[in-house]
């Protein structure tokens, strides 16, 4: 097969900088198919990769290069996001549909080349088209470069831990159908720990996960929360777990009883096994800051189970978790992570800072069709946006119009650095209606490259208050600050931690409240940015960000691949 001089240059460079370093250069085959699988006394058949449900673990080390053939054999288009790797100067293969791609169609292949650059620890990869992450997705785990290793003692074993989510319906009709009603969507029917709801559900009991542990003995959790819509309580009873990383990097080890983590958000939890032999519950539920809100408030398990001579306890101790509505537990628990800030593991907050942006983050409506009733509110359409916009998917790649120079309409880029509407955003009452309704549009904000930006997200008490996990393409931030209420500046940062603030990709803004990031924009490209509970960025809570190319030749976006898919 003939290769073209773009993709002959691109391998020969990325060949020339595996030849002097320690990288290598890995090669994965991802098959989309249609696979049986039987949950809650119910077969039916689901999208997977490769047949397995959650999908098989990309390991590599820090600064390799992965290379994913991605052979679509399913009915649907399909993207694959490598959620949390940053892609340095290479977002073609970065994935969010009509983003930075158009769809792999059935029967179609894509080689996404996955770039690896200072991520390390546990992160994750899924589908990132339509609601097929549901059932597409699974771990990246990073492992240190060799001759280095972990920043906490060696543990003795690793462990996948994959919450989900698990409808009985086929979850493309579950989003034509919520798509198409204007109003929520259906609620799972169960919560999964690595693919299996656990025996609280019915016909679940021989397929629960089981994970043995040898006394005396610590193991490394590689945790994500792969739930479509909410975030999650985690717990194993009787014993506390050590946070040590999250987001594909290391934090300060602190201990806690119980974790919080969103859609999106990965953890590396050590466990010690140093209870009494038995069999001990490691359970999930979902968090909801919504006291009337409808969600799947059943509750998840695994078992633990020591290994030996022993007889187990007739009834298997379950873990605490708190009530399914405890903002406060939720707030508490992410702002405790830190990050490591060693000599071996430092960090860069930036510190002069020149982009300011304020981002509203909302719930709307928008009026429904002509003679048509929907499901929302006053019988209109549920929205989102950021900054009163709701994001409209175009038809083509923004990356493709904005790299070739061909806008023809594709996108706007006045997107707003601050609220165009200025209200008491997280009011109990007596907003107007008036600032309900939304532009829609395909805005973008355009940044200089190595522009350092501070970002301030403030949640709204429009329609609904609630926790909105942003997940920021292409780059890593810094949480340096958060609160409830309304951000005011001149109060609130002189509270920032600028010390060791957490180095993350996704981020739980607190309902009816604040979070403050920070990042240098230093890798050109087009990068979506979006909330990752997936009815409020099927709503529209999505912006992008173009990072423009820096003046050097190593500070511009790289050629695309020959075998980009056509929309």
């Amino acid at each position: 097969m003939k290769m073209s001089f773009q993709a002959l240059g691109f391998l020969l460079a990325t060949l020339a900088i595996i030849a002097h370093s320690q990288a290598a250069l890995l090669q994965y085959t991802f098959v989309v198919q249609e696979t049986n699988y039987t949950r809650l006394c119910t077969s039916k058949n689901i999208l997977t990769v490769n047949g397995e449900f959650p999908g098989p673990t990309i390991t590599a080390r820090r600064g390799d290069t992965v290379i994913v053939d991605v052979i679509n054999r399913g009915d649907h288009n399909i993207t694959i996001h490598w959620h949390g790797i940053k892609q340095p100067r290479y977002p073609w293969s970065d994935g969010p549909e009509f983003v930075t791609q158009c769809p792999i169609q059935p029967g179609a292949n894509f080689s996404q080349r996955v770039l690896l650059s200072d991520e390390e620890g546990t992160l994750w990869w899924h589908a990132h088209s339509d609601w097929s992450r549901a059932t597409i997705h699974g771990l990246f785990v990073i492992l240190p470069r060799l001759g280095t290793t972990y920043p906490f003692p060696q543990p003795d074993g690793e462990v996948p831990v994959v919450l989900g989510e698990w409808w009985q319906n086929d979850i493309q009709t579950v989003f034509e159908e919520f798509m198409d009603g204007g109003g929520d969507p259906a609620n799972s029917d169960a919560l999964t720990i690595n693919g299996q709801p656990g025996d609280l559900y019915n016909c679940s009991a021989s397929t629960t996960t089981k994970i043995n542990v040898d006394q005396g003995k610590t193991y490394l959790l590689r945790m994500v929360n792969a739930a479509m819509n909410n975030l999650a309580f985690f717990a194993v009873a009787n014993h506390h777990l050590t946070v040590v990383g999250t987001d594909g990097a290391y934090t300060k080890p602190f201990n806690s009883t119980v974790i919080t983590i969103s859609p999106g958000q990965t953890l590396d939890l050590l466990l010690h096994a140093n209870q009494p032999p038995n069999h001990y519950y490691m359970a999930a539920k979902l968090f909801s800051g919504q006291r009337s809100a409808a969600f799947d408030n059943t509750t998840t398990t695994a078992i633990l189970r020591y290994t030996g001579n022993f007889t187990p306890s007739t009834s298997t101790p379950l873990p605490f978790l708190p009530p399914f509505n405890d903002r406060n537990a939720s707030a508490n628990f992410t702002g405790s992570l830190r990050s490591l800030a060693t000599a071996e593991h430092p960090i860069d907050v930036p510190l002069k800072i020149k982009r300011t942006l304020l981002f509203t983050l909302s719930i709307n409506t928008l009026p429904c069709a002509v003679n048509a009733t929907c499901d929302g509110p006053s019988g209109r359409r549920l929205s989102a946006s950021i900054n009163n916009i709701t994001f409209a998917m175009p038809r083509t790649s923004v990356l493709g119009a904005y790299y070739r120079g061909i806008n023809n309409g594709v996108y706007g880029d006045d997107f707003p650095d601050v609220p165009p509407l200025r209200f008491n955003y997280t009011a109990a009452s007596g907003l107007n209606r008036s600032l309900q309704t939304p532009e829609v549009g395909t805005e973008v904000t355009m940044l200089k490259h190595n522009e350092t930006v501070e970002l301030v997200f403030q949640g709204t008490n429009l329609v609904a208050g609630i926790d909105h996990p942003m997940h920021l393409h292409g780059h890593s931030f810094y949480v340096v600050g958060w609160g409830f209420g309304n951000f005011k500046r001149s109060r609130d940062s002189l509270n920032y931690n600028l010390v060791d603030p957490p180095l993350m990709q996704t981020i739980a803004v607190p309902q009816n409240g604040w979070t403050a990031i920070r990042f240098k924009a230093d890798n050109p490209g087009v990068w979506f940015m979006h909330c990752h509970l997936e009815r409020h960025v099927s709503w529209g809570m999505g912006m992008v960000f173009i990072v423009r190319n820096g003046k050097s030749a190593d500070a511009r976006v790289l050629p695309p691949p020959p075998d980009m898919p056509p929309c």
